[in-house]
């Protein structure tokens, strides 16, 4: 193998994180070699993840608004799904976000190898062709892919992918969703919604299982208002492929065996972390049971010169999140004083409709640390603006610390969730009290004023502390 150059921090994946941690290193003097094998430069949410998903989520959401006329008092039609033209739309969309996502890490900041590669020792990878390169520091953003549970038959069945959804140019007649996860229900949702008979087989008591149960109900209620089969508590037994690509599908639900025969099965139970090509285990770097790599709160692995950022390294697949870890990465390879990570003030979404937001703690994370706390919830059935709207579904809800009022975190199932939750995102960051929030103008009638509900509540049970 012929030996090359050697640079301060090697790059290994070039989307959120990896391209966040090469862009910070670079800003400080150190020179970045990024290696990356994808056909398209861009990284998961630009190209096949966030930014294509949620163009064609929102152009469904506006077809299921434009059909409720009668609701809301006037004519509306019948308006269809024209499938080709929100691809039009989604591709001239993402194609600007990935263009300048691609500018980006071609301009002459970062060497660019647009391959594989695995280590060869600690400090060195060797390229497909031959070629070793040396790192003082490495980062590996190798990212997750489709994860394919051992269930027989399912391997060899002809399903679709997240990213054969978010491709399609013909309403499938029908479908079946595996999973209830945040990607399954976004798309299963859009799916009908454009036109397709969906039935859902979901493994857990609920969708969204890692969200309160509060919040998967009132998601559960909006899916089967809009005509979805939903089957929850179902064990997969076999899957068996028939000839033009359809597959029959045998479950246990209630005691009871099932088969449904569909032509469109849409796999979506999950990713896995992509770390096994690397040799990485064999330099030393230890894996996960889950097999991520294990890192510390500043993202070093076991190898303290190598680190692991975004969803290859999780605890969560968020792009906002992978890109403060390859931050966090990359000011500590620099010797940078850095906060370490911490997810206690986590935000996330589920862009369902209702949508699902929360943010920092959960009454069951607070139980586990020992807090002692209140909490205090709202639906959106009995608020002014939602009623208003016909956006019924969902609730908020606000955890505080009943000593001092700090706002610990909070939850919002709703109409805008994912806007609305971001008034108290800065409350937890910023550590602030319910009896500071109330004092803050909140207008009539808005959606956002539902928080001043809860708010209110816990600022009457916790004492103002002088």
């Amino acid at each position: 193998m012929q030996k090359n150059e050697e640079f301060d921090l090697i790059v290994v994946g070039g989307g959120s994180a990896g391209y966040a941690a090469a862009r910070t290193f670079h800003e400080h003097g150190g020179r970045v070699a990024m290696i990356d094998a994808a056909s398209e430069l861009g990284g998961l949410c630009i190209l096949r993840g966030c930014m294509p998903s949620k163009t064609l989520i929102y152009s469904a959401e506006a077809l299921h608004f434009a059909r409720q006329g009668e609701v809301f008092g006037f004519t509306a039609g019948s308006p269809k799904a024209d499938l080709a033209a929100m691809q039009a739309r989604k591709k001239k969309v993402i194609s600007e976000f990935a263009d300048y996502r691609r500018g980006q890490i071609e301009d002459g900041r970062f060497e660019l190898f647009r391959t594989r590669a695995s280590f060869v020792d600690p400090h060195t990878l060797a390229l497909e062709n031959g070629t070793c390169i040396r790192g003082k520091k490495i980062l590996l953003s190798t990212g997750s892919q489709v994860r394919i549970p051992p269930v027989e038959g399912l391997a060899s069945s002809p399903f679709k992918t997240s990213d054969d959804v978010l491709d399609l140019s013909e309403v499938p007649p029908e479908c079946i969703v595996l999973g209830g996860g945040v990607v399954a229900c976004e798309l299963a949702q859009f799916l009908a919604r454009v036109g397709s008979r969906v039935t859902i087989l979901q493994r857990s008591p609920h969708l969204l299982k890692d969200l309160p149960e509060e919040a998967s109900l009132a998601v559960e209620q909006a899916m089967r208002e809009e005509g979805i089969e939903l089957l929850t508590g179902v064990s997969l037994k076999l899957f068996e492929p028939l000839a033009e690509e359809k597959t029959v599908v045998s479950y246990e639900h209630k005691g009871e065996e099932h088969s449904k025969e569909t032509g469109f099965l849409f796999l979506a139970l999950g990713r896995s972390p992509v770390s096994a090509d690397l040799g990485a285990e064999e330099r030393g770097i230890e894996l996960l049971s889950s097999g991520h790599f294990k890192t510390n709160e500043f993202q070093q692995t076991s190898l303290p010169h190598v680190y692991a950022a975004g969803d290859c390294a999780g605890p969560h697949e968020i792009v906002h999140v992978a890109i403060r870890q390859g931050e966090t990465a990359a000011f500590h390879a620099l010797g940078k004083t850095v906060e370490p990570m911490n997810y206690d003030h986590l935000l996330s979404i589920v862009f369902t409709d209702p949508q699902v937001a929360r943010v920092g703690l959960s009454p069951h994370q607070l139980k586990q640390k020992g807090l002692d706390f209140l909490s205090a919830s709202y639906p959106f059935d009995d608020h002014g603006k939602s009623i208003l709207m016909e956006a019924k579904h969902g609730y908020v809800a606000v955890h505080a610390d009943k000593k001092t009022g700090i706002v610990l975190g909070a939850e919002c199932t709703g109409k805008d969730a994912g806007e609305l939750i971001h008034a108290l995102s800065l409350a937890v960051s910023l550590e602030a009290t319910v009896h500071a929030l109330i004092k803050a103008d909140w207008y009539h009638p808005t959606l956002s004023e539902i928080w001043t509900y809860p708010l209110e509540d816990l600022a009457e049970e916790i004492p103002l502390l002088s």
